[in-house]
């Protein structure tokens, strides 16, 4: 099993890159896992709607040249659906042992996903319709990608 988290841009605060060491080196032990952080496109001052859909459209372009053609791809998104963390174990669990080896996580940028790549996923998932930042995002991601592999193995940890 094999997860790659892939997102736009880099985390700068140690706490963190602490937070993603440590559900990384978790997550370890039931799949191999790689962070795949992507630069983030310069957006122009006082950026027209234009400007905003040429941004998105090259982060997403950057982002496609990181996904495996056979990959199972879930897109981090506002109006995906929202899953608890049961129902994410079942869904991983689900897509693995129906012989797709890797998932991909995808967290865009500031702006969001571009149209191409949430045609390209394979599912939309949210957290919530409230906005986090995308540090946080990526936390919030591995640590339910961990609790989903302790459900999955009936391991105390999820209550």
């Amino acid at each position: 099993m094999n997860i790659n988290i892939i997102c736009i841009g880099k985390l700068k605060e140690k706490y963190w890159q602490a937070a993603v060491a440590e559900y990384t080196k978790r997550i370890g032990g039931y799949a191999r896992i790689q962070i795949v952080e992507l630069k983030e496109s310069k957006l122009p001052k006082n950026a027209s709607p234009a400007d905003e859909s040429q941004v998105m459209e090259k982060e997403g372009e950057t982002i496609l040249s990181k996904i495996g053609e056979s990959d199972y791809v879930i897109a981090m998104e506002v109006e995906g659906k929202m899953l608890d963390s049961v129902e994410l174990s079942r869904h991983l669990t689900k897509t693995f042992d129906s012989g797709r080896s890797t998932v991909d996580f995808i967290i865009g940028g500031s702006l969001g996903l571009s149209p191409a790549v949430k045609k390209r996923a394979d599912f939309g998932l949210s957290f919530s319709r409230m906005t986090f930042p995308h540090q946080m995002a990526r936390v919030l991601m591995l640590e339910q990608i961990y609790r989903s592999f302790k459900i999955a193995n009936n391991e105390t940890y999820h209550k």
